[in-house]
């Protein structure tokens, strides 16, 4: 992650909204079945305009600590939208928003935004996106980009999970994109801990989920649920 200035801050908004919940003694269970002690929803951030500058503000420093200036803010669907429209209100930049896939009606766009455009032309892109697990979804959203002519060096995500698999996603993706983020994982339970959010004893727990995600579950006796 980039630490920025409001990194400490957002953290506490993000448990104090519910944005990022932790529960290591009564687990989530994802959608993959695997009983996890986070949950992450984001979509917490959009009833608090506080949050949703304190966001955009972020990543404009990080775009100013990369030295890279956007032609285009472009903004996954639909997650990534509402963010990559605030930081382009704040740069006063277009924005554009990447589907998941292709319309298969109408004009049949995967990117929406553009105008009369073919693509970005050879235009400079930064993809907002709010959060990155695996990547998966993200790399997705790069390849489209790159697809439509679009130089896109970066990926800006609020929060990730630092999963292996998600850091390998973007490491093995050419032309390459880094993915950084304004919270990781290891940050959010720090200050969780510091704010009393959780017990030293809890906190244990949640690092050894960092080790070893999609075994923590079982090895606490929380089987996955087959889906």
């Amino acid at each position: 992650m980039e630490l920025t200035s409001y990194s400490n801050d957002l953290a506490r908004k993000a448990l104090e909204l519910g944005a990022i919940r932790l529960s290591p003694e009564k687990p989530f269970c994802w959608a993959s079945g695997y009983y996890m002690p986070i949950y992450n929803d984001n979509r917490s951030f959009l009833g608090d305009w506080q949050a949703r500058r304190m966001i955009a503000m972020a990543f404009r420093e990080i775009l100013g600590k990369l030295d890279f200036d956007p032609q285009n803010i472009a903004g996954t669907s639909t997650a990534g939208i509402p963010h990559a429209t605030t930081l382009g209100d704040l740069l006063q930049k277009p924005v554009s928003y990447i589907r998941s896939s292709s319309k298969d009606h109408g004009l049949q766009h995967q990117i929406e935004g553009l105008g009369t455009a073919s693509g970005y032309e050879g235009k400079k892109v930064v993809l907002i996106e709010d959060l990155i697990s695996t990547g998966m979804s993200s790399i997705k959203a790069v390849k489209a980009i790159q697809e439509a002519d679009g130089i896109v060096p970066y990926c800006l995500a609020i929060f990730s999970y630092g999963t292996d698999q998600g850091k390998q996603a973007f490491a093995e993706l050419e032309p390459k994109c880094k993915p950084v983020t304004i919270l990781d994982y290891d940050f959010v339970i720090s200050i969780a801990k510091e704010t009393g959010y959780i017990r030293p004893d809890q906190e244990e727990m949640l690092l050894q989920w960092s080790a070893s995600p999609f075994t923590w579950g079982e090895n606490h006796g929380w089987k996955k649920e087959e889906r």
